[in-house]
């Protein structure tokens, strides 16, 4: 949530951004010690502080509200007390014009701080690994959200689903993000929370870079702006800035009506690079011909080749051209053993030494093995 408040801010909005995890992942992501900051989302809700008093201007455009270990025992203070669920909310209702986003980091579970921060939200981006144990998840949060639409907000939505640590080589978030396509297609029309919820069409690459920026307490714009980390979170803000914010209404120029003339002060509203097609117009005076337009170039045809019509001169076929390659003569094969291209002789002739004088060798039938195969009952 860090990298895309901070992708929001960039882009000229004024965002705060509200930590509700014990963990205080968002406060340290963005640069503050949790020890040693004492305002925060734990103020809020056990000291009824003020809202304004407690967030700090941690970027340009970007104000947090930090979190420390203290929201721990925030649940077990707020026990008794009246309307417990609501507390940020009535909280926040007196800046909410001061701001443009207000993004809330839950703590993943569903507790009391996820209570108070689905009853002061109006839409709900869910972030979702594409794994088996993610998904059963994903199904109790939106059972939460369902029971905080009826009894606590109605206003409460789910906006999207934002696909994270996403490997598109692989086949099982492929199969988790079909399945979740397939639910909400099955929700629309019906009165469900997450009716009009859509997975968003940009999701988060695995990227080392995400997981070494928060140690540094600079988003990944500020650690490393070029990495894939950066262009997803990116295209991820401008998303949500398209689809959460709603669009002015523009008003489009009406066609003329028949035999009203468009005045040449309005501007032209037609598409550039595509030309107008003309009527043609009969010539009124037969005395000016009409002048035929200019053909355009175009481009040379292939005549075909035709018959010769004066038999005295013969016909004559162009000649082939063919490219000049350099030939190089091989040399004739002397022998059928003789290896051609190399410049060794097929074999090499050896001297024999004069200390070791050479006696053939006669072949007699007494070298040779006795044939085993003579005598029918003899031994094989």
């Amino acid at each position: 949530m860090a990298n895309i408040a901070a992708a929001l801010a960039s882009a000229g909005s004024r965002v705060v951004a509200i930590d509700l995890d014990p963990q205080a992942h968002l406060t340290i992501h963005l640069g503050l010690e949790p020890q040693i900051v004492e305002a925060g989302s734990y103020k809020i809700l056990t000291q009824s502080a003020q809202f304004e008093e407690q967030i700090m201007l941690v970027r340009p455009n970007l104000w947090l509200l930090p979190a420390n270990i203290n929201l721990v025992g925030a649940e077990s203070e707020l026990v008794s007390v009246v309307g417990r669920e609501t507390i940020l909310r009535e909280a926040i209702e007196s800046s909410e014009d001061k701001f443009d986003y207000c993004i809330i980091d839950c703590a993943p579970s569903l507790g009391l701080l996820t209570l108070n921060a689905l009853a002061a939200a109006d839409e709900v981006l869910i972030p979702l690994q594409p794994h088996f144990l993610a998904l059963q998840g994903f199904g109790q949060l939106l059972q939460t959200i369902e029971l905080v639409n009826k009894r606590i907000n109605p206003n409460l939505t789910v906006k999207g689903v934002l696909l994270c640590m996403f490997d598109s080589r692989a086949s099982l978030p492929n199969e988790v993000r079909a399945d979740i396509e397939q639910f909400l297609e099955n929700a629309r029309g019906t009165n469900s929370a997450w009716a009009d919820a859509r997975i968003l069409p940009t999701f988060i690459r695995r990227n080392i870079k995400l997981a070494e920026a928060p140690s540094y307490g600079q988003t990944i714009f500020e650690y490393e702006q070029n990495c894939h980390g950066a262009e997803d979170y990116k295209k991820v803000a401008e998303c949500v800035h398209a689809q959460f914010q709603t669009p002015a209404q523009t008003e489009l120029p009406q066609p003329a009506a028949a035999g009203e003339t468009q005045d040449e002060n309005e501007p032209d509203f037609s598409e550039p690079g595509v030309p107008e097609i003309q009527p043609q117009e009969f010539n009124e005076s037969p005395e000016e011909p009409l002048a035929a337009p200019e053909p355009e170039p175009a481009e040379p045809e292939i005549q075909p080749q035709r018959f010769n019509e004066n038999p005295q001169e013969p016909l004559t076929a162009p000649e082939p051209q063919y490219e000049q390659q350099a030939i190089s003569p091989q040399p004739p094969a002397e022998s059928a053993g003789d290896d051609r291209g190399q410049n060794k002789p097929p074999f090499e002739i050896r001297s024999i030494p004069q200390s070791e004088p050479y006696t053939p060798t006669e072949f007699t039938p007494s070298n040779q093995e006795p044939d085993r195969h003579e005598n029918r009952y003899g031994e094989y």
